[in-house]
């Protein structure tokens, strides 16, 4: 029974990981109610664990846990007063299969077909503030906690946590409609939608927190849904940029991990095992939309990664060219992060004295302060300095930080290193 136990859990834990905004983003849809949706939801997979224990995981996971919420919210409605109503517009709202077998609601023009992309649309409404759109539909399409988008954005847990109840409250006060806008007007919500792909990208690469530094199933669903949007919106050049930067990082994704687990930097991975397949489609898409002569923050970033993934070896990396880039997005993007990036930059071009100045002023600006990557590149610099006892210090500083298994223990053995 434990192992089945352990099948089961280890079943309901891919499923979650793999299918939670997807039947979440349907229920939304369907029943227009957002609280409504989540609620049956995290109830579906908790009768998950007890009907795959008894009757054995489904052929289709995700199928199950649909028709379970689905039941769910209709027997939430059933009890409510205003139920008879909902259950109607539930109905009204239940999507027309099209030939191929997906679906379309009856009056639509948006374009969108995707479940997930349609409510990543209708979540990024320009009602509500840039990031409070980002984050709520972070949490609830994507899975992602409140803590993991907290640290994303750089704030404390509890307000993101406010500003998420807030955007909430914000569409349920304002009566704002669950759908997606038609076609023209999708451009004014495209930025934020780029930005809910971009994040979720970036989670899945590099985890804020947890067991795993990479988790693959997130990387799969950005690009996939970047690949959709650019589709879509073929004039959108940040969205072709987007879709660049995620493959050129991706191609990197095999070699970021040793056998161990353990995190490898950039300059040691084996570039021989990067996808080269994909790392000519990432540069080749670029060049075709920097050509069109409207360069945005991901057009900027993609051309950093491809800096990196179209050089032969470390030794041979343009960091002259890559910090004048970072000096670009710094234009597009004043960030103390991006500026961080660029000290770095800075560093391996003209060496870890010059990059440590940089570093050290941000320091005192105290923007990054909780930001475990800061004491991390201050302790790489006083390394390479060869001023061990204070980037001892610095990484004993950015082990307290790190959130994912796989940085602390890299932080680990750079301290073992400046303390023998």
């Amino acid at each position: 029974m434990s192992q089945n136990l352990d099948a089961v859990t280890s079943a309901a834990s891919a499923a979650f990981r793999d299918e939670w905004g997807q039947i979440v983003a349907t229920l939304i849809r369907i029943t227009g109610d957002w609280d409504l949706a989540e609620e049956c939801a995290q109830e579906a997979f908790a009768q998950a664990l007890t009907a795959w224990a008894r009757d054995g995981v489904p052929r289709k996971p995700g199928a199950w846990l649909t028709t379970a919420a689905r039941n769910r919210a209709t027997d939430r409605l059933r009890r409510e007063a205003v139920g008879a109503a909902k259950l109607r517009e539930l109905a009204a709202m239940t999507p027309v299969a099209q030939p191929d077998g997906t679906a379309y609601d009856r009056d639509d023009d948006s374009g969108v077909s995707d479940d997930r992309l349609r409510l990543i649309f209708t979540c990024c409404h320009p009602a509500l503030p840039f990031e409070s759109r980002v984050a709520l539909t972070l949490r609830t399409l994507a899975g992602l906690t409140t803590a993991e988008i907290a640290r994303a954005f750089l704030v404390v847990e509890q307000a993101m946590q406010q500003r998420i109840v807030r955007a909430k409250r914000k569409i349920r006060n304002a009566k704002i409609p669950y759908r997606v806008p038609p076609a023209h007007l999708l451009p004014e919500r495209t930025s934020a939608v780029l930005g809910v792909l971009y994040l979720l990208f970036n989670e899945g690469y590099t985890a804020t927190a947890g067991a795993d530094l990479v988790r693959h199933g997130l990387i799969a669903e950005a690009v996939r849904l970047a690949r959709m949007l650019a589709r879509l919106m073929p004039e959108e050049t940040e969205a072709r940029g987007l879709l660049a930067l995620m493959l050129l990082h991706d191609a990197r994704r095999a070699t970021r991990l040793g056998p161990d687990g353990e995190l490898v930097l950039l300059e040691d991975q084996d570039r021989t095992r990067w996808d080269a397949e994909e790392i000519a489609e990432g540069v080749a898409l670029l060049e075709r939309t920097l050509a069109a002569g409207r360069p945005g923050p991901y057009q900027v970033q993609a051309a950093i990664a491809a800096c990196h993934a179209t050089a032969r070896t470390a030794a041979e990396t343009d960091w002259v060219q890559i910090a004048a880039l970072y000096g670009q997005l710094a234009r597009f993007v004043p960030s103390a992060v991006v500026e961080l990036n660029r000290a770095v930059a800075v560093g391996m071009a003209d060496g870890p004295a010059a990059g440590l100045v940089l570093v050290d002023s941000l320091r005192d600006k105290g923007d990054l302060d909780g930001y475990h990557l800061l004491p991390a590149t201050r302790a790489d610099f006083l390394r390479r300095l060869g001023r061990d006892d204070e980037a001892a210090a610095e990484y004993r500083a950015a082990l307290e930080l790190a959130g994912t298994d796989a940085e602390r223990r890299f932080l680990t053995s750079r301290l073992a290193e400046v303390t023998r």
